[in-house]
């Protein structure tokens, strides 16, 4: 009795052969399993890859590796880093980067030790019941389970009475009421400008400061080792990247903000409305 089991197994090793003798006929029966595209190829050549472990010679050690490297990034990724020469306003610099090189090392740290946990478990589930692969997929399993809940912290490290919606609520009232009273006359808008401006500047600053601390300890700590243990594993795609390039695109937002949209809505609440405001009606 032939099964639609045999059939799958028959045409992955056609195809493990085929991709490395004749790219033709690779091709066609790419195509015969549905891969016309990047992903559908990646799709198909993952699925003939049906070892576990590509590597398993080399995964303990590439596992030890990049649980040692989580380690050693989740005691130093979020210290204090080195400020330029910026005066009396490097303290106030220091917190804020900090905070924001907190986030993003801390939220790369959460997904990747997640994703490792996830990986495991369903390598462990394609293994052969007690072969050498399952015994130490189970053992990284365990483990990864073990340290997850340990690595795991809230990314922001505030004091828990600010993320409170009384204090923001509080805090939210008190702007809105300064902004609505700088707004009922021509000075007051221009200092309101003035200060969105540099707001905007210095959170300009801030991000793209901390974006490049953060991606240098990511990349010194852990790009490596996690690299290794994904080619040791095989066929499982590439490792999660950390924020910091999204964080850098924030900081660009920032700047438009800061030197376009602040200026020019000076000019249209001001200039073209002949410098006619609510209060000098």
């Amino acid at each position: 009795m032939h099964l639609v089991l045999d059939e799958m197994f028959e045409r992955f090793d056609a195809l493990r052969v085929l991709r490395a003798d004749d790219p033709d006929e690779a091709g066609r029966l790419l195509e015969q399993l549905g891969g016309r595209g990047k992903v559908e190829q990646d799709i198909v050549s993952e699925l003939s890859k049906i070892r576990p472990l590509w590597r398993p010679d080399r995964f303990e050690e590439a596992h030890r590796m990049a649980m040692r490297s989580l380690e050693v990034l989740d005691r130093n990724g979020a210290r204090n880093a080195k400020m330029p020469n910026i005066g009396p306003l490097a303290p106030p610099a220091q917190w804020a980067v900090q905070q924001v090189t907190r986030f993003i090392v801390k939220s790369h740290q959460n997904t990747v030790v997640e994703r490792i946990r996830k990986l495991y478990e369903r390598r462990e589930a394609n293994s052969v019941w007690s072969s050498a692969d399952h015994v130490m997929l189970r053992r990284a399993r365990i483990n990864a389970y073990q340290v997850e809940k340990g690595f795991k912290s809230e990314p922001l490290g505030l004091p828990t009475f600010l993320l409170g919606g009384a204090f923001f609520s509080g805090v939210a009232s008190a702007v809105g009421g300064v902004v609505t009273s700088l707004l009922s006359n021509k000075v007051g808008i221009i200092v309101l400008a003035a200060v969105a401006g540099l707001l905007f500047a210095a959170m300009s600053w801030v991000v793209l400061f901390s974006a490049g601390v953060a991606r240098r300890r990511i990349r010194m700590s852990l790009d490596q080792p996690l690299k290794a243990l994904y080619e040791t594993i095989g066929a499982c795609g590439n490792p999660p990247r950390d924020q910091s390039f999204d964080f850098a695109l924030y900081a660009i937002v920032f700047t438009v903000l800061a030197w376009v949209v602040v200026p020019l809505g000076i000019y249209l609440l001001f200039f073209r409305t002949g410098g006619t405001f609510a209060g000098n009606r």
